[in-house]
């Protein structure tokens, strides 16, 4: 299918799980994974995996492929930019929608240059997220914090950004899914704010606490960390079947599958198909 429009995706969904991709072989395995789910999905590269890759170009050429050639909606998303050139990169190749990240910088400062990068994505046609307040687990932000919710209203209005990022309870790169959200904040957010609100750090979130984020007005869910440990786990049990496997293909397919299920699973929480446990 051709390249899908950000607003549209979210528009057709109560909420669009949103994934990082490092190597090809997890790109491949969440656009399986959201072809099994039958719904759309984002696939996200961000400015490390970028960075990990030497350039934008090998990484976005092979989403935007993928995307491209998918049997559902797939929008392709940079993430975590903190680089403006990056984000004038990635419009140049066709990529519609970034995140620009300037939240490690003073309030003031990261409302100018959102702005500023906000109307050149405009002008190109292409959508925007921005972050106000590091998530816990970013920069030197201290876990705990919460985002405010006239500041919220306030950020967006003077940026123009199509979606935020807050802080409500989640960190990034958790590897157990612990963090425990706050619902009414979110609730209040979703009541103030005129855009589709995001939710990083997702990883580190239960089913439970996914679906109650979402029911509480989060539209995008975005996971990474997660995706790396079933990854890393299926491709270790594979190595320790087989110790004398030297050929890539024979641990990175297992790998993919897994992660493949994975995804299938977690759209299936995130657009609301599977009932979740009790939330404490």
């Amino acid at each position: 299918m051709p390249l899908a429009d950000m607003p549209a995706l979210l528009a057709a969904h109560r909420a669009v799980g949103a994934f990082n991709f490092i190597t090809l072989e997890v790109a491949e395995a969440i656009v399986t994974g959201a072809e099994a789910a039958g719904t759309g999905v984002i696939l996200q590269l961000s400015q490390n995996a970028i960075a990990f890759h030497g350039g934008l170009a090998p990484a976005a050429g092979a989403a935007l492929r993928l995307a491209d050639a998918a049997h559902v909606d797939v929008v392709v998303h940079l993430d975590h930019a903190t680089d403006e050139p990056l984000v004038d990169e990635a419009l140049a190749v066709g990529i519609r929608s970034v995140m620009f990240d300037a939240a490690h910088l003073t309030d003031a400062e990261n409302l100018e240059r959102t702005a500023a990068v906000a109307a050149r994505v405009h002008d190109a046609g292409a959508w925007i997220e921005a972050e106000l307040g590091e998530i816990g687990g970013k920069g030197a932000h201290t876990p705990g914090v919460r985002t405010d919710v006239a500041e919220a209203v306030r950020f967006v209005e003077a940026t123009g950004v199509d979606a935020l990022a807050v802080a409500v309870g989640s960190e990034h790169a958790m590897r157990e899914r612990s963090a425990r959200l706050d619902e009414t904040l979110i609730a209040e957010l979703a009541a103030a704010v005129s855009v589709p609100l995001v939710l990083h750090g997702s990883s580190g979130v239960a089913d439970a606490g996914i679906d109650g984020a979402v029911r509480a007005g989060m539209r995008k869910i975005n996971i990474g960390t997660h995706l790396n440990t079933v990854l890393t786990a299926a491709v270790r049990a594979e190595l320790d079947r087989d110790p004398d496997a030297i050929d890539p293909r024979r641990w990175l397919a297992p790998g993919r599958s897994a992660v493949a299920a994975e995804v299938h699973r977690l759209l299936d929480v995130v657009i609301g198909r599977v009932a979740t446990e009790v939330r404490a």
